[in-house]
């Protein structure tokens, strides 16, 4: 968690893609720091969505718009003013990158350019963060974690745009931002479960519609292994680097590195491994089968981050292991198909989160 959690408060803060999953849990969390709220992003992608469920529309200042339209972005910062802006917009899924590569580009290097090109005509911008992924390494399929430094890469377009974005971040950086005295960094954190994700093609959501309609649930790669994290440990890992850069007064030697936020190894797991933990936990028959899929589209099958740099100059690490972060997360979906107040069980999860006895 956050060290000083008083930081934020009353702060202006600017999420791009605040109406998606990682989104919606950051501006909950951040209006729980007592931070000032602003988001921009694309209208919900899904039905049922965390977003519109949770209402969060009506604590924050919600605009609807794209970032690949850059007279809109400037727009809103220029009105804005805020201090700090949080980007985390994105076409964010591997194979509809390979369906909409243009999109995927579009999207993930051209509306990341936009948003600088903003920031550069906005005085108020102290800090940016740029959210990418553990995809975008060079992926040679080791058994040991990426570190920051290690190359850049990937085979498929969503993973290729990720990698383009760090270039275009340390671009910006260095040929402009931090000659204004903004603070540049980017973010990269492996895959995050947690409830309020109905994303396309992703593991948990397709598991727990299936195991809501008592159906069963098919795995297509079960032998891939991932850094799973329940969303709330990136989320902290964001606002405790954002703290630290702010507070060092954007020391330039410290905002030129990248970081990594991701869980212990012991939580690199296989994709099969999780979608049984979820049945179980889910219970009522919940069954899963595996169905490899045969010529399907390249996805990597190992991945790790190495967290190193964040443990040791953040002091941050991941609090709740897997099989809490699986428990937190089908008792959230739980709720929601028994028709409980989403809001206040999100409330409590981020209560249970902060005041976790691991601080």
């Amino acid at each position: 968690m956050v060290t000083n959690q008083q930081f934020f408060k009353g702060k202006k803060i600017l999420i791009t893609g605040h109406t998606g999953f990682k989104g919606s849990w950051l501006c909950c969390l951040l209006k729980h720091y007592g931070a000032e709220v602003i988001g921009f992003s694309l209208a919900p992608l899904t039905q049922p969505n965390m977003f519109t469920l949770l209402n969060i529309n009506a604590n924050i200042e919600s605009i609807i718009g794209d970032i690949r339209d850059f007279d809109t972005i400037k727009r809103v910062l220029i009105d804005h003013q805020p201090e700090i802006v949080i980007h985390m917009a994105a076409q964010a899924l591997v194979r509809h990158s390979y369906d909409h590569p243009v999109e995927t580009y579009s999207t993930n290097v051209m509306g990341l350019i936009n948003v600088f090109e903003a920031i550069r005509l906005t005085e108020s911008v102290k800090c940016v963060l740029n959210v990418t992924s553990d995809k975008c390494y060079q992926n040679r399929e080791w058994h040991w974690g990426y570190r920051e430094s290690d190359s850049l890469g990937g085979l498929d377009p969503y993973s290729s745009s990720k990698a383009c974005s760090e270039l275009v971040t340390s671009c910006y950086r260095n040929s402009y931002l931090s000659q204004s005295g903004v603070i540049v960094a980017s973010a990269r954190a492996g895959n995050v479960i947690g409830g309020g994700d109905w994303s396309e093609d992703r593991l948990v959501p397709d598991l727990v519609q299936a195991f809501s309609l008592q159906q069963i649930a098919s795995i297509r790669n079960p032998s891939a292994i991932r850094p799973w994290q329940h969303v709330l440990e990136p989320l902290s890992g964001y606002l405790e680097l954002i703290n630290y850069l702010l507070s060092r007064d954007g020391n330039p030697d410290e905002t030129s590195y990248a970081w990594n936020f991701g869980p212990a190894e012991t939580d690199a797991k296989t994709v099969e491994w999780v979608a049984q933990q979820l049945a179980k936990n889910w219970g009522d028959g919940a069954y899963v089968k595996s169905e490899p899929q045969i010529n399907a589209p390249h996805e990597a099958h190992f991945l790790k981050l190495d967290t190193s740099k964040s443990r040791s100059i953040l002091n941050w690490q991941s609090k709740w292991e897997i099989e809490l972060a699986i428990e937190k997360t089908i008792a959230w979906y739980s709720g929601f198909y028994q028709g409980k107040n989403m809001a206040s069980i999100t409330q409590t999860q981020i209560h249970e989160y902060l005041n976790d006895k691991g601080d």
